[in-house]
């Protein structure tokens, strides 16, 4: 029973974007038959995110099925601040290819419709995108859920080399510190 209402209370916390919706036509005796397929995106704004495609002859049907689909389809990315992304990454479906850059806070999302969809829904503030080549919705949310399963997380890494997350991310000062005392010794 608990479990039931903790699964209700966390579908009821899921962001849903429709991102495109796409009508076929089947050509029979008596005209055409109209199908429609849906692109849908789910997210609860706190890392979590998928997507799912949806087919039937009615619209609401069609997005009910991708809706189910997305939400057995989520994925989690580690977030930086809440905020922003790790690092750089690029993502690839097809022939579309997109570019996802972290940003400064205040950037906002810098991205085209679909990848905007997906970044509401995971729950990003400061992004800066760029799709390349195919522009086709599909393409470009499997490429940024392509790029998105690359994102790892400073500690993901430091568990991977059983090291400390302090070994791996230093401060940017000291960084610059360490820097300024190297090039300090090879010009002694």
């Amino acid at each position: 029973m608990a479990r039931a209402e903790k699964e209700t209370r966390q579908e009821s916390e899921l962001a849903e974007k429709l991102v495109h919706i796409n009508r076929v036509a089947k050509v029979v005796k008596g005209g055409r038959r109209f199908g429609f397929a849906a692109l849908v995106v789910v997210g609860d704004q706190k890392g979590r995110v998928g997507y799912g495609k949806g087919k039937a002859r009615e619209v609401p049907e069609a997005i009910r099925k991708a809706t189910e689909a997305a939400k057995k389809n989520m994925i989690r990315v580690p977030l930086r601040e809440g905020r922003t992304l790790h690092h750089d990454i690029e993502g690839r479906h097809g022939a579309g290819k997109v570019v996802i850059r972290s940003a400064q806070p205040g950037t906002g999302i810098i991205a085209g419709g679909p990848m905007r969809a997906v970044f509401e829904a995971l729950g990003v503030q400061d992004v800066v995108t760029k799709s390349i080549g195919s522009s086709n919705p599909y393409n470009m949310v499997c490429g940024t859920f392509d790029a998105l399963t690359q994102q790892v997380s400073p500690r993901m890494v430091a568990a991977k080399r059983s090291r400390k997350v302090s070994d791996i991310v230093s401060r940017r000062g000291e960084r610059k510190q360490v820097a300024e005392a190297e090039t300090a010794e090879a010009t002694e």
